[in-house]
């Protein structure tokens, strides 16, 4: 009896054991398949989603992690002009080389008053801009440009691209108009805040929090600026009150992200 009771307690102690293993081995694999799902999820929210006081506050995405909203200037997808959209907007400057295809993207929307922000990444003796009051047309002579129409916040990396050594062409700068009051522009690679603000003609750039650009626009002022300038040869640059915003090709890999704006 005493060995037939051992043997009983001997299987059943086995069994325990092998059902605390398939429960173990269980949890293991739940918990991998949570990590997964984590993982897959962090991914997806890369891209920053409004808060809810921000919506309440009127703003909105201009860029949600994919390329709806955008478009090739004159026309066509953001890829086809050699833009990437996953957890940021990226010029891909080689990829757009090697297809000759690169160009400016703008806003499928047109904005008049207006409060935009955004970050941006340069990259070393990178070169772009952050345009505004972008107008399409079919006149070439017009339009052919998005430059021809839009002011420019300059994006630049100050220590190495040729052009920051031309006052008014460094990074924050109203591009060929006005230069920064004070510069805080970080180096390239890193993040910068940008943000543009224009509220019945009162123009005002900030560069991470820092006010560095203000100006009324269409006054005499302003038409004396661009007469001054190289815009002059374009006659329709910066009379739009309302247009576009575009963001630029120029030949370097350039990212921007958390695109939102207000109308005001």
């Amino acid at each position: 009896m005493i060995k037939t009771r051992l043997f009983l307690s001997a299987i059943t102690a086995v069994s325990l054991l092998a059902c605390n293993n398939s429960s173990d081995s269980s949890a293991e694999s739940k918990k991998d398949t949570s990590a997964a799902t984590t993982a897959t999820t962090a991914t997806v929210s890369l891209v920053s989603p409004l808060t809810e006081q921000e919506k309440a506050d009127g703003w909105q995405l201009l860029f949600d992690g994919t390329s709806k909203g955008w478009h090739k200037y004159h026309g066509g997808s953001i890829e086809s002009a050699g833009w990437v959209a996953d957890s940021t907007l990226h010029f891909d400057a080689a990829k757009a080389e090697q297809n000759k295809n690169g160009a400016d993207i703008v806003t499928d929307d047109e904005f008049e008053n207006f409060d935009l922000k955004l970050d941006v990444k340069i990259d070393t003796g990178g070169n772009s801009g952050v345009m505004f009051l972008v107008h399409e047309g079919e006149d070439s002579a017009k339009y052919y440009n998005t430059y021809f129409t839009g002011p420019e916040m300059q994006v630049l990396d100050n220590a190495k691209h040729p052009d920051s050594k031309i006052r008014k062409h460094r990074a924050g700068d109203l591009y060929d108009l006005i230069a920064c009051a004070k510069e805080v522009a970080k180096p390239a690679l890193e993040w910068n805040e940008y943000e543009i603000k224009i509220d019945s003609a009162k123009l005002n750039m900030f560069v991470n929090g820092t006010n560095v650009v203000s100006t009324t626009l269409w006054d005499d002022k302003w038409n004396k600026l661009v007469a001054g300038s190289k815009f002059k040869q374009w006659p329709e640059f910066a009379k739009a009150k309302k247009g576009r915003f575009a963001l630029q090709d120029h030949g370097h890999n350039v990212w921007f992200r958390n695109i939102r704006v207000k109308k005001l």
